[in-house]
């Protein structure tokens, strides 16, 4: 359906033709014929499916003449950077319509602006619970000539907290009133706030998910513990992305890989709840510019922030909550783009709760291998090919700089290696020098794996059985508990038989780690006298492990069936330490 087809004002459809839109979304075209009949609407939709135009449209078109003293409209919203999002997209939609005035309230932000233009007549509120509260109040905000109220986000806003305000504030409008309500997910507390609040509500469900992010292709590296910012530099520095989102689940590890970037050369800046309003616009208005290449943000920010033209987001961390993953995918692959989405994980459990994600999202993620150094390098070097490929033809005087370089004895192609050589330094000397793990293959029937020790400084003074340790390894390793043999606990300390291919990978995997509780430090055993006998040993003469992982004594152990990109979501058996492939 078409914007036209609606029965709009001029002005209105004037504003949505110099936006560029033509035909609406599923929410739109469900959602907006009803909210302008003045119906109570429960919209289920998630982040990128064009909720703002859905609700704000009708709100642009219900304002008349006589709305210029008091607001007819408000609009809550959970974060900052969505209410003044929302107020940027009404206040384009309103651009021809002179009745119109909008003002946006939130946290963060001085009182006194937003207090003056409360006074100056603006008729459409958009703000956060806990300011519009403030403003109650000090009864510079006047609810009574309220007539719709708008809850977008609302499962969010109940999320941080702020069910109390959203059901004062409910309570304090006329009960003669038109209600929405927008949300991605249908918690029970939502459903008790339209149960309350609404009448007769008519719930349009919009299956947004997959559509949401059917334009965007979906990948996976496996990393090392402790690898995942040298592998996001390497992936940035490979991809080259011109503008790309990187998501952490908290503000400290925002601010930590924030840092670690723009000390490697990229353009990146951080956000999160504890920045200033002022800071925050800024990141904001230089990411938009594309002044900032890359922006670090927490979850709070992917569900406030609407930027066209996102090539790229990376899951530095696995988001707290399937549905965050689909916010943060959702920030690229807009309005009929494609985009990609890269996440990091290390070790077995997380790859446990990306195979979740991915039945959740009905998505395909697929694994890839991580660049190394030197693949990067080549990149660039066609990269650089391409580029001065497409340079026009040389002007004179570079020819004549050509020149003087010769009579200094620097000839046409030593000027040209120097030039390239400078900027391929410039863009790979910060590159680190990563290997990425890779699966230990399966030695040929009658060839023995090579083994070496590996100690662990916790014993049996700390009740350690060999099923706690064992546990341990595959849990931080992410490899099969067949790839490690002989285990031995004396009083103070363990050692474990492990391929000695994969020594350097299990012990950048385990440090750190926890075994039942206790800090462990993992290091190559170098042997020596020790006067105290093994108290546990998976040796078939001691306490041993399950038959399936026992290292037999006649025999070293076979290696590690290297994982397939094909079956990497295959269905686990974690008590049997066992990979079966799903056979659907």
């Amino acid at each position: 359906m078409r914007f036209n087809e609606l029965n709009l004002s001029q002005e209105l459809l004037l504003a949505v033709d110099e936006l560029g839109f033509t035909e609406m979304t599923e929410i739109q075209e469900k959602s907006i014929p009803l909210l302008l009949e003045g119906r109570d609407v429960i919209g289920h939709s998630n982040t990128g499916t064009g909720k703002t135009a859905a609700f704000g449209i009708p709100a642009v078109e219900s304002i008349t003449s006589e709305d210029k003293k008091l607001p007819a409209v408000l609009i809550l919203c959970p974060t900052r950077e969505l209410a003044v999002q929302a107020n940027e997209e009404i206040r384009k939609f309103a651009k021809f319509k002179r009745s119109v005035k909008t003002a946006a309230v939130y946290g963060g932000a001085g009182m006194e602006k937003q207090i003056f233009e409360l006074k100056r007549g603006a008729n459409i509120i958009i703000g956060t619970p806990g300011r519009i509260m403030d403003h109650i109040r000090r009864r510079t905000l006047k609810l009574q000539n309220i007539r719709c109220v708008i809850l977008d986000e609302a499962d969010e806003m109940l999320n941080m907290g702020f069910r109390e305000d959203i059901e004062s504030i409910l309570s304090d409008i006329p009960q003669e009133r038109q209600t929405v309500l927008f949300s991605a997910t249908m918690p029970p507390a939502i459903l008790a706030i339209t149960e309350k609040f609404q009448n007769d509500p008519i719930h349009i469900q919009i299956k947004s998910a997959q559509k949401t992010v059917s334009l965007v292709e979906q990948f996976y590296f496996s990393v090392a513990m402790g690898r995942k910012t040298d592998a996001l530099k390497l992936l940035l520095s490979a991809y080259s992305p011109s503008s790309a989102m990187v998501f952490c689940n908290t503000r400290k590890m925002v601010d930590e890989l924030t840092e670690a970037l723009v000390k490697s050369g990229f353009h990146a800046a951080g956000l999160h709840g504890e920045m200033k309003q002022l800071q925050r616009t800024q990141v904001m208005n230089s990411f938009k510019n594309k002044t900032t290449q890359i922006l670090v943000a927490t979850d709070v920010a992917a569900r406030g922030i609407d930027v066209s033209g996102v090539d790229a987001v990376f899951n530095y961390d696995l988001p707290q909550d399937n549905e965050y993953y689909i916010h943060r995918i959702g920030r690229t692959g807009r309005a009929g783009h494609t985009g990609s989405a890269y996440t990091l994980i290390s070790g077995r459990k997380q790859l446990f709760e990306l195979r979740d994600i991915q039945r959740y999202t009905k998505a395909d993620i697929r694994e890839m291998e991580l660049p190394d150094k030197a693949d990067v390098i080549a990149i660039k070097k066609n990269s650089f090919v391409n580029e001065i490929s497409s340079y026009d033809a040389p002007s004179h005087e570079a020819y004549e700089i050509l020149d003087i370089l010769a009579s200094k004895g620097i000839d046409y192609r030593e000027a040209a290696a120097r030039i390239i050589s400078e900027k391929l330094s410039a863009e790979t000397a910060a590159l680190p020098e990563f290997e990425s793990a890779r699966p230990i293959k399966k030695s040929r029937r009658g060839k023995d794996i090579p083994t070496v020790k590996v100690d662990i400084n916790i014993g049996r003074s700390k009740r350690i059985a060999p099923n706690f340790i064992l546990g341990a390894l595959v849990d931080a390793t992410g490899m099969s508990g067949q790839d490690f043999g002989k285990i031995d606990i004396f009083d103070d300390h363990t050692t474990v038989e492990v391929p000695e291919a994969e020594m350097d990978y299990i012990i950048d995997s385990t440090n750190p780690m926890k075994i039942n509780g206790h800090q462990v430090e993992v290091k190559l055993y170098k042997g020596g006298k020790r006067s105290e006998k093994s108290s546990f040993s998976s040796d078939k003469r001691n306490h041993s492990l399950s038959d399936r992982s026992r290292h037999k004594p006649d025999r070293k152990r076979s290696a590690y069936a290297g994982r397939k990109k094909s079956d990497v979501f295959g269905d686990y058996v974690p008590n049997r330490r066992k990979r079966v492939k799903n056979k659907h």
